[in-house]
């Protein structure tokens, strides 16, 4: 973000930046800068050529000509908001309103006197959080039953498409990814305008945003990404006019451009003028000038490329159809033929005959699209839930995308879709140590992970993999302080002498080993331990797109399998009856899983097997199955303890730390989600593993602040039964594959990382493990040799690693497990999952 006052660019400048983007070099900040000033002859050599540039993508998009529309209904949900931006008529104040929200009766009457009409979208605009800032929102809330804004407009989203069909469009501002978790199910879209990224335009007082937490750019810019990260067909844009510089305008085009390439999520940019109102703060200033405006929209094309679907508001150009079209959009928003534009409601809608009649005379067709852009409707998963597909397809033409015109909205079930769970190559988990992965990489790895270049930019220069750097004397002190109280390694003012224990290496790494095997002793005793178990993945259909991951496959792809739950509960009685008392169960975050598939796996196995330990979903898992069931984390939880789930894995975790996170797996849960959903786990009496993925574009530094996120969770709840150090396996991860990752942990790192889990985690966590499956059975030796006491279990089939390029097979007999205890010159015990002793 930039934040700073401009002189005005050149002449020569403006034309030097015209001949770079009339022959498609791109541009930097300063050109487009420049551009935004063309006027006269330079602004139609402008716009001329972002024209050819909307043509040109038009026609790969097999609709030349064509721009789009749609037919909606304006629903204002509520006019009340936290926020007090100061050019704004749509928020007031709780007495100007007959309550402070509409009733749902209110709301379904508005979307049926639009599907009368023939439109096809629910538009909910609404103030942001306003039960934050209003005692009566929250009373109107609490009356109702509702927790927050947001849980009552999904239940007003789902009203309208069980009672009329139109589709919901969501803006309610600023949102968390749990909450876009929460509401993706029940809108084919949503959106929140960017605006600006001129932080001095919220934090100084009399800026138009001065006063309002939800418009600070940086919050504002997260939601983008997180939109992105969970697969939301989104809308954002910018609103020129507003005291920004031409520098900062384009920063946030900029900043628009990065957050698609990356996520590939924005289905459409609005660039909105700004137009003063009365009795506001700024209904005193000029107007954005329209020129201006036709300027901004065709740098926005030029940055933003061909395959943009760039938009200007009709109501707001005082009949400039032409002037924008030849500017280089291609969408005219959404146009009502009942409700007024709530924002700007001193600005009528123009008829839809003469949107087509202007559109038409500049050489153009209209056409009507629906609330989601066709490329995401053609596309499907991983952007339209399930549940939404007979909603959206009801008014889609499934060849283009666009909508059919003559369709009318009618209400139907938002339920799961009835189909068959189970089939594909359902016997992976036995020819992956045969036949192998089918290909090294899914159908849509240039796709689904984002841009490769915008991802290996924001990899720390840190993650390089070599020993850190340190003096000799921290050094001394980290294995002072090992010897002496292992478990301060993890206070701040030890953090210099922990990240040179990191680093250590030669003698020093023996000595570390050493001293964490003396812990261990004391700690554990010698009884390496196991458990007899079999792991059970369900399913490997995955759209997340996390980056390390070589497992997910797409619902097509030839290595795609899903286990009905009687086959779950087969294996699960196979298990038990080859002597194991544990299965683990995890899966992808499949997009066709019922949501009551989780609860079903658990009561199919305890009716079958009622002895048998349910050791049982991820985090992941976890929070997006709450989501989607449109329940809290807690309730969601309970009703699997109750359906008998016993404990859960810590998996998930990679790195809690957020920068690298969301390198590493794109849209993976946030590090304080995964806190949340194992914290609330422990305090409903379920406990946990908790894991730590180590070597691929993460550095010490993130492992040492790991470490105290998870000593920091013990510490509140006591339910972490062990933890696992798992080093990245790199052959078939697409993040290696694409050049940016590590190839795995050094031998170095792994001897370092297992001693200082022992070392750091001493008096909070006693049992560490090492994963035989990813070290090999002479790596796993050396690791009982250096502070870890149990070797995780015999898992019988193991895919996850396997499908990643682990050579170390996927099963261990318990004879094979005791000969590596043996082989580091310890004696070996079986356990249960919570390290007691099996009765069986």
């Amino acid at each position: 973000m930039v934040d700073r006052t401009d002189s005005g660019p050149t002449p020569a400048a403006v034309r030097r930046a015209l001949r770079r983007a009339a022959t498609g070099r791109a541009l930097d900040v300063d050109e487009a800068a420049a551009l935004l000033t063309a006027r006269g002859p330079e602004l139609d050599e402008l716009l001329r050529i972002a024209g050819e540039v909307r043509d040109a993508g038009l026609r790969d998009a097999g609709r030349p000509g064509v721009v789009t529309y749609s037919k909606k209904v304006f629903i204002p949900l509520t006019r009340l908001c936290r926020d007090r931006c100061h050019y704004c008529t749509f928020a007031t104040v709780p007495h100007r309103l007959p309550a402070a929200f509409l009733e749902t009766d209110e709301v379904l009457a508005i979307a049926r006197q639009g599907a009368a009409l023939g439109c096809k979208e629910a538009l909910f605009t609404l103030g942001d959080r306003p039960e934050e800032r209003w005692p009566a929102a929250r009373a109107w809330l609490d009356e109702r039953g509702y927790d927050s804004t947001v849980d009552y407009l999904r239940a007003c989203a789902v009203a309208v498409l069980e009672e009329t069909g139109l589709l919901p469009h969501l803006n309610p501002g600023v949102l968390s990814w749990s909450e876009l978790q929460r509401l993706k199910p029940v809108a084919p879209s949503m959106g929140m305008m960017l605006e600006t990224t001129a932080t001095r335009l919220w934090s100084e007082p009399g800026g138009p945003h001065f006063g309002s937490p939800d418009k600070e750019p940086a919050v504002r810019l997260r939601v983008l990404d997180d939109a992105g990260r969970v697969g939301v067909p989104f809308t954002t844009g910018i609103l020129i006019g507003i005291g920004e510089t031409p520098a900062e305008r384009v920063d946030a085009l900029f900043a628009i451009r990065r957050a698609h390439r990356e996520y590939g999520h924005l289905q459409e940019v609005i660039v909105q003028n700004f137009r003063a109102k009365p009795d506001t703060a700024m209904g005193g200033l000029p107007d954005a000038e329209l020129h201006d405006l036709a300027a901004t929209v065709a740098v926005a094309r030029l940055l933003l490329g061909p395959k943009a679907r760039l938009q200007a508001p009709p109501n707001l150009i005082e009949d400039e159809y032409d002037l924008l079209l030849r500017a280089g959009i291609d969408d005219w928003g959404g146009v009502s033929p009942l409700t007024p534009d709530h924002v700007n409601p001193e600005r009528p809608w123009p008829q839809l005959d003469e949107l087509a009649r202007q559109t038409e005379k500049s050489g153009f067709t209209l056409r009507e699209r629906l609330t989601i852009y066709p490329e995401y409707v053609r596309a499907g998963d991983p952007w339209l839930d399930p549940r939404l597909s007979p909603h959206v397809g009801a008014l889609a033409d499934p060849a283009t995308g666009l909508a059919v015109e003559a369709a009318r909205p009618v209400g139907r079930p938002w339920q799961e879709p009835e189909e068959v769970f189970g089939g594909g190559r359902v016997d992976l988990h036995a020819t992956i140590d045969t036949a192998g992965r089918t290909d090294d990489r899914r159908g849509d790895f240039d796709s689904v992970y984002g841009d490769w270049a915008e991802v290996a930019g924001k990899v720390s220069p840190a993650a390089s993999g070599g020993p850190v750097p340190g003096a000799d004397g921290d050094l001394r002190a980290g294995l002072r302080l090992a010897a002496d109280d292992p478990a301060a390694l993890l206070e701040p003012w030890h953090a210099d002498a922990a990240l040179a224990l990191f680093g250590a290496d030669g003698p020093a790494l023996d000595e570390l080993c050493r001293l964490a095997d003396d812990v261990r002793r004391d700690t554990v005793g010698d009884d390496v331990t196991y458990v007899v178990n079999r792991n059970i993945n369900f399913s490997n259909v995955c759209y997340v797109g996390c980056r390390f991951c070589a497992f997910a496959q797409r619902e097509r792809d030839a290595d795609a399998f899903r286990l009905s739950v009687e086959q779950v509960a087969d294996r699960a009685e196979e298990a038990w009856a080859a002597g194991a008392g544990e299965v683990c169960l995890q899966g992808g975050i499949d997009p066709k899983l019922p949501v009551t598939g989780y609860a079903d796996i658990v009561r199919a196995i305890k009716a079958r097997v009622p002895g048998m330990h349910v050791h049982a979903f991820s985090p992941m898992e976890i929070v997006t199955a709450a989501a989607k069931a449109g329940v809290p984390v807690r309730e969601w939880l309970s009703m699997l303890r109750e359906a008998g789930l016993d404990t859960i894995p810590g998996t998930a975790a990679e790195i809690l730390d957020d920068d690298v996170r969301w390198v590493l797996t794109k849209g993976k849960l946030p590090a304080a989600a995964w806190v949340e959903v194992v914290s609330t786990a422990h305090e409903l009496g379920i406990r946990s593993s908790s894991t730590m993925m180590y070597g691929h574009v993460d550095h010490p530094g993130q492992w040492l602040a790991h470490f105290r996120v998870l000593a920091g969770v013990q510490d509140r709840t006591g339910g972490f039964t062990e933890f696992v150090a798992l080093p990245f396996v790199h052959t078939n991860a697409p993040i290696y594959l694409a050049g940016i990752a590590r190839p795995g942990p050094t031998w170095r790192e792994n001897r370092v990382v297992h001693a200082m889990s022992r070392l750091l985690l001493h008096g909070r966590i006693d049992n560490i493990q090492c994963s035989w499956v990813k070290l090999g059975d002479e790596g796993t030796v050396a690791m009982l040799r250096g502070g870890c006491n149990d070797l995780g279990g015999t898992l019988m089939e193991e895919t996850i690693s396997r499908m990643a390029g682990s050579g170390n097979g996927s099963a261990r007999t318990e004879e094979q497990l005791r000969a590596i205890a043996a082989a580091a010159g310890r004696p070996a015990r079986k356990r249960t999952t919570a390290y007691g002793h099996p009765s069986r």
